[in-house]
């Protein structure tokens, strides 16, 4: 198993790897200058030069990238040149020093994910920090909707296949699966944020966290969640019933699940002892998959309510082409997408001992 997880993980290092660099190479073919991108309304010569000196810009591709790399990387090197791009003097890198080798320090830090261009050099790490867990608070909520409606119904449908109750299961999950996300989201909106307004008490946008009516303080308006949970969780549940269902009369025609009933065992143990910790391999799959494209940013939804997530911040950075906060965005979701996978390979040992870790 351990020899398995470092396996995995040095996948995962090479893929994360490979995505650096071609969102490098991406954002940095883009027409523009960047020093002017920061520089906004306040252009000017001297300040232009000033600004690209201290971040790189002034020279070619091959050595910014590996100043991209130097700034991602755990372990970096750094000049003793004040005037360098990587020198140690500026407070933008939080590190620990291992050793000196002439005019070069070796750090042990924290990913540096450089500054935003348009919030007065704020961190991108700041800004992620203050919207992922929006987003994450979120897709938790919504994954959690699914999977226990999604799994129960699915598991009901199966049951009671070619019903009336499946037949009815199948086309309710059917246009939920073909709903747009943005329709979806505007419909549950006006709906129940302003006709029903009175009656269920929810707005029709407004994030997890509001500030009160004095602007004295900060605090949780846990009913905002709502109908964005519900609204991101319609399409990933509509799956999982499907699959849950498909993946479940399959396994009940396995000749273990008949040979269990030929022990005497109750349905409900042949069920529940199994027949469902075997059909969960396809829904946990499904699951991840899912749960990782919500942490990646629920971009539609988040920007139709206001809710101060991931995704909105990425959708208000392509607008006004703040490169960093793009590029750290999609570095963090692709980390998030690595870990994900990883932990769903793991559980599948744990869910099914006919897979195999070789």
């Amino acid at each position: 198993m351990f020899q398995y997880i470092i396996t995995k993980l040095l996948y995962g290092f090479l893929t994360l790897f490979g995505v650096v660099t071609v969102v490098f190479l991406l954002f940095n073919v883009l027409p523009g200058d960047p020093a002017r991108m920061l520089m906004g309304q306040r252009e000017d010569s001297e300040q232009l030069e000033i600004i690209r000196k201290k971040y790189g810009f002034d020279q070619s591709i091959g050595t910014q990238y590996l100043y991209y790399i130097n700034d991602l990387s755990p372990v970096s090197f750094h000049s003793g040149d004040e005037t360098s791009y990587t020198s140690l003097a500026s407070n933008k890198y939080n590190y620990a020093k291992l050793f000196t080798i002439a005019n070069t320090t070796i750090v042990l830090k924290f990913p540096y994910l450089r500054e935003s261009f348009q919030k007065n050099g704020k961190s991108v790490w700041s800004v992620i920090q203050e919207t992922l867990p929006n987003t994450v608070v979120l897709a938790l909520f919504s994954i959690t909707i699914a999977i226990l409606f999604g799994v129960v119904l699915g598991i009901l449908s199966a049951l009671y296949k070619n019903t009336f109750f499946d037949r009815i299961i199948a086309v309710i999950s059917t246009l939920g699966m073909s709903l747009p996300s943005f329709f979806s989201a505007i419909l549950f909106a006006w709906f129940f944020g302003f006709v029903l307004h009175d009656f269920t008490g929810l707005e029709m946008t407004g994030s997890l966290y509001e500030v009160d009516d004095f602007g004295e303080g900060i605090y949780i308006q846990w009913k905002n969640l709502i109908l964005p949970a519900i609204v991101l969780g319609i399409r990933p549940l509509a799956v999982v019933v499907q699959l849950m269902r498909n993946s479940l009369l399959e396994t009940l025609n396995q000749d273990y699940i008949r040979t269990a009933k030929a022990k005497g065992l109750s349905y409900f143990k042949v069920i529940k002892n199994h027949a469902l910790k075997n059909s969960l391999n396809p829904v946990i799959t499904a699951i991840s998959g899912w749960f990782a494209s919500m942490l990646a940013g629920a971009v539609f939804i988040e920007y139709i309510f206001n809710w101060n997530g991931l995704g909105k911040e990425i959708v208000n950075a392509l607008d006004t082409l703040d490169l960093p906060i793009i590029m750290g965005s999609v570095l963090i979701i692709s980390s998030l997408f690595i870990m994900i996978n990883i932990l769903v390979d793991i559980m599948y040992v744990w869910l099914d001992p006919r897979v195999k870790l070789n």
